[in-house]
């Protein structure tokens, strides 16, 4: 069964409980790897900046959001991301934790009357957080 290696465990300190008991409960299921969790405002700055965020005031910086893949991480398996994002959005709604992913951010999966995640501006296929009631 996978488990939480140390470095992906520590990456997880100061991230919402909520957050971080639908992932142990995901690592049961589905190995992945912990990439950002909290993060500090100038870091997220500097993703801002790079391009790499579209929030100034992100989640990750409230605790709120996390960054995960698959383990090992293979960048080109995109159906891997989509898979882990729906088998961690699953987990979630079963557990009562409402939350979004950046595969989907308007959680729509339906498009011009597709299923689709393509309607999406900005993908980021890691990224989990707490959907705000």
């Amino acid at each position: 069964m996978p488990k939480f290696g140390k470095r992906s465990r520590s990456r997880l300190d100061g991230v919402d409980s909520r957050l971080v008991r639908v992932l142990e409960e995901v690592v049961k299921y589905f190995d992945i790897t912990v990439i950002e969790g909290l993060r500090s405002q100038e870091r997220q700055n500097e993703l801002v900046k790079q391009g790499k965020s579209k929030t100034k005031f992100g989640k990750h910086v409230m605790g709120r959001a996390v960054d995960i893949a698959p383990y090992p991480i293979d960048w080109k398996a995109r159906d891997d991301f989509h898979y882990l994002g729906g088998f961690v959005l699953g987990v979630a709604m079963k557990m009562g934790v409402n939350v979004r992913w950046g595969g989907d951010w308007n959680a729509s999966s339906l498009y011009k009357g597709q299923r689709t995640t393509k309607d999406n501006s900005f993908d980021d296929l890691v990224h989990f957080e707490l959907k705000d009631n």
